[in-house]
């Protein structure tokens, strides 16, 4: 099943285009992130659709739990049982040594996706396929390539005579075998960084590796590892870097994606993945989720709009989003900065304001300086990936 859903993430066939395949978006030279630097990618049936927002990498993601809503666990890699959000849910310090005070916050967790939609790689994978400005493909043009693709005879002895008698069922086994290529291809998971050999005692780090680190760690400075979990499980597995969890970050609009251009448009990550979402998970608009920080070096658009080209953007936007929001926002006619543009007001009290480096207000100094954020981005770069297998590129 792995080997067919290898030859399906490849197959340009399934698109509506033509032109368009899993890998083109989710390309494995780049970790299986986007090869461009555009902050969305361009599909369609005419291949001149934007999407909606930016690709997120495939890897490290056969960990995840499913979507709830519950207790903040930041080592937990099963589902709570989900409880009612409140439009009044507090939220207290988060820090990269002590989570005690942000035990008791209820916070969606878990699922793919920015916004968490899909519990499993089999309902993720039909996302892309049928959405008209990515793929664009349809159940009629799917069924027709499994049943004409150099993959056919493997697919339908797979599936069996339910295969045959019911196409419902060949395309529930269709996307189970892409599932299943995710999971079992080592490239999706590898634990081949420097960091990785550095656990097991292979590696030493730099003294400035070693300084971006314990800055990583101290709750005082980049307090980063309060939600990208940097220690191994109880278990022994190795850490994602991520606590599978969501956050409002108030990330700058993007001009860039021409929906931001319309001022009533909003997207609001969370609360938006289902109808009806920004009355009952109010308390979670515009919350996205917390991606995994392995080769985050390689990456060349960061968070879900796309718009931080750079590690170093990233990093002075959390140090100096609240000290300094010019840098980040825009202005009105009057000349006013209009800081957390792109979340409406009734939703300003989800943002993350408490947690270092985020508690900050004008006038502060920053909770990391320059030279700080550059140790932790050394730091960043010992989590790149080195390719392990012969495994990767195109059959």
């Amino acid at each position: 099943m792995a080997q067919i859903g290898r030859a399906m993430f490849y197959d340009t066939a399934l698109s509506g285009s033509g032109r368009l395949s899993c890998a083109s978006c989710h390309d494995p030279e780049n970790h299986y992130g986007p090869s461009g630097a555009a902050a969305v990618f361009l599909g369609g049936t005419d291949m001149k659709s934007q999407g909606r927002r930016a690709v997120p990498s495939l890897m490290y993601l056969e960990r995840q739990p499913a979507f709830s809503i519950g207790p903040d666990d930041p080592l937990a890699e099963t589902a709570p049982q989900i409880q009612a959000a409140s439009a009044t849910t507090s939220h207290g310090p988060k820090s990269a040594a002590n989570t005690a005070a942000s035990a008791a916050n209820l916070v969606p967790q878990g699922g793919l996706f920015w916004d968490g939609r899909a519990d499993t790689f089999q309902q993720q994978a039909t996302g892309p396929l049928y959405d008209p400005v990515e793929m664009a493909s349809t159940r009629e043009k799917v069924l027709d390539r499994l049943n004409h693709a150099p993959y056919t005879a493997a697919l339908m002895q797979m599936a069996g005579v339910s295969g045959e008698k019911s196409p419902d069922f060949l395309l529930d086994e269709a996307m189970f075998a892409l599932s299943r290529y995710q999971v079992e291809e080592k490239d999706f998971h590898p634990y081949s960084s420097k960091f990785d050999s550095w656990l097991e005692g292979r590696a030493k780090f730099t003294s400035l590796e070693r300084r971006g680190y314990l800055l990583f760690n101290d709750p005082e400075k980049g307090n980063c590892a309060a939600c990208h979990v940097d220690t191994p499980q109880a278990n022994g597995l190795p850490p994602l870097f991520t606590d599978h969890q969501y956050e409002a970050l108030g990330a700058p609009r993007n001009l860039d994606i021409l929906m931001n251009r319309d001022a009533s448009h909003y997207d609001l990550g969370v609360c938006d993945a289902q109808s009806a979402g920004r009355k009952a998970l109010a308390a979670y608009c515009g919350m996205f989720a917390t991606p995994t920080l392995r080769n985050s070096a390689t990456r060349k658009v960061f968070f879900h709009n796309g718009v931080f080209h750079s590690l170093d953007k990233v990093l002075e936007f959390y140090a100096l989003r609240d000290i300094d929001p010019a840098r980040f926002y825009g202005r009105d006619s009057s000349g006013n900065v209009r800081a957390y543009d792109d979340l409406p007001q009734q939703y300003r009290a989800n943002l993350d304001t408490t947690d270092a480096p985020l508690d900050r207000k004008p006038g502060d100094q920053p909770g990391v300086s320059e030279d700080e954020r550059a140790a932790i981005i050394a730091f960043l770069k010992t989590l790149t990936d080195r390719h392990v297998t012969t495994g990767h590129g195109a059959p």
